[in-house]
């Protein structure tokens, strides 16, 4: 018999969005469901990602990446990505947990980088099939917020994170718009308040799917 189908999740969402956070605690639900989990992130996931990842964060030279370099590099993390952990944990029967997935290029690049969506749409196709995760929960806030618990983090930003407001809140803008486009694939989630009210409120969105899994599955 084969393995039943996996399930795939992303959580997208701006900085500080709270996204780690409740990919564990929704991995940590799943577990004590008795459901298989591989938890990972993008860009990364893989050797081969990981390498593009420090690129990414950490350009060399002081001028940076362009757009386009920079949404090549993403969809060639991706690829790797998918090829070599995400397909592959699928089709033993696994959910996989992503921090990040093709949304925060579609909102980064697509739509604050100003590339578009068509062009990101494009490279996905290309460099992984155009996989999409069964279902997006999008971490929003109240920028002010946000922006907070990035400075209580005390931690050095990186090279997409160190952009100007401008530029984040047009990714929030992007996210928004995907989201009024495809409201079952994507659920706007409020991020704000304490974690686990938080968590409940995902774990609402995911009702459907986690319907019938787990002990007696």
């Amino acid at each position: 018999m084969s393995a039943p189908e996996g399930r795939f999740i992303a959580f997208e969402g701006g900085e500080g969005a709270g996204k780690s956070t409740q990919a564990r605690l929704l991995v940590e639900a799943l577990q004590a469901r008795g459901l298989a989990v591989v938890t990972t992130r993008e860009p990364g996931g893989t050797l081969g990602a990981e390498a593009i990842r420090r690129l990414l964060l950490d350009p060399p030279g002081d001028a940076g990446w362009t757009a386009e370099a920079e949404a090549l590099l993403f969809a060639a993390a991706r690829a790797d990505h998918v090829a070599h952990l995400i397909r592959p944990a699928l089709a033993r029967g696994e959910w996989v947990v992503c921090d990040r997935f093709v949304d925060s290029s579609r909102a980064y690049q697509g739509g604050a980088g100003g590339l578009g969506d068509d062009a990101i749409l494009s490279l996905h196709a290309f460099g992984s099939g155009g996989l999409r995760p069964d279902r997006v929960i999008l971490l929003e806030g109240d920028e002010t917020v946000l922006a907070g618990r990035l400075t209580a983090r005390g931690a050095i930003s990186d090279a997409i994170e160190g952009r100007p407001a401008t530029y984040h809140r047009a990714v929030a803008e992007a996210f928004r718009a995907l989201a009024v486009a495809d409201p079952v694939g994507i659920v706007r989630i409020d991020g704000i308040g304490a974690p686990d009210n938080v968590h409940a409120r995902i774990m609402d969105a995911l009702a459907d799917l986690l319907d019938g899994e787990g002990e007696g599955r």
